[in-house]
């Protein structure tokens, strides 16, 4: 009787491993973008205009299509044979990554694919800042330098030029932002040791910013 029990224990011990094990794999599996829609929105002059900060968010999600556009018009490829991006950064470097949080998971953006690969399956919005605002939010972005990819560059210049080019990202997106009737907001209230951490970055990557993106809350 006892073999029998230790029997049974062992086989929903295995079980549940490999049910946990391919629920997990289920739940972070990439997500494939649609083509960015590149036409329509408001004229350059009138999204500078309504150009603007909100921290009043609507729960309600973005759509894959939206998102695709967001994740494109921040840093995009605008040219297909070079590979260049929708933002500058200096010598090309394209040292900043965007990491998506939504409750989904964590995702990083790959502008080559137009792809969302999985990073976590766990909801961590609440993390990607201090304001209570950002829990509830559908879209946080963070941005990421990645230093290694900055040549021979001396700390200063890395973090000045990281700054710099984190910066142009996120006025994109504030000006898709206000083309598409969405709210938005940067933010460097962050608790960037911690958020490195629960992302598993790597010694020579840091948290520079983040931006919350959603429909205005009505």
């Amino acid at each position: 009787m006892r073999k029998k029990i230790v029997i049974t224990l062992c086989l929903a011990v295995i079980a549940l491993y490999f049910f946990s094990t391919f629920a997990v794999a289920d739940e972070i599996k990439p997500i494939q973008l649609p083509a960015p829609q590149m036409d329509g929105g408001k004229p350059l002059m009138q999204a500078l205009k309504d150009r603007r900060t909100s921290r009043d968010f609507s729960a309600e999600k973005l759509s894959l299509q939206t998102l695709s556009n967001l994740l494109w018009a921040a840093g995009g490829v605008n040219r297909e044979d070079s590979g260049k991006r929708t933002a500058p950064t200096a010598r090309d470097w394209r040292e900043i990554d965007i990491y998506v949080a939504m409750q989904e998971g964590l995702f990083l953006y790959d502008p080559s694919a137009n792809l969302l690969k999985p990073v976590l399956s766990e909801d961590i919005r609440e993390m990607t800042g201090k304001q209570p605002f950002v829990k509830e939010a559908p879209v946080n972005l963070i941005f990421v330098a990645n230093y290694s990819r900055m040549g021979g560059a001396g700390d200063e210049d890395k973090r000045f030029y990281a700054a710099t080019d984190t910066g142009y990202i996120s006025q994109n997106i504030y000006l898709f932002c206000a083309s598409e009737g969405l709210a938005t907001v940067v933010r460097g209230y962050v608790d960037r040791e911690a958020l490195a951490k629960k992302m598993n970055l790597a010694q020579d990557q840091a948290v520079t910013l983040a931006q919350t993106v959603g429909y205005p809350k009505k």
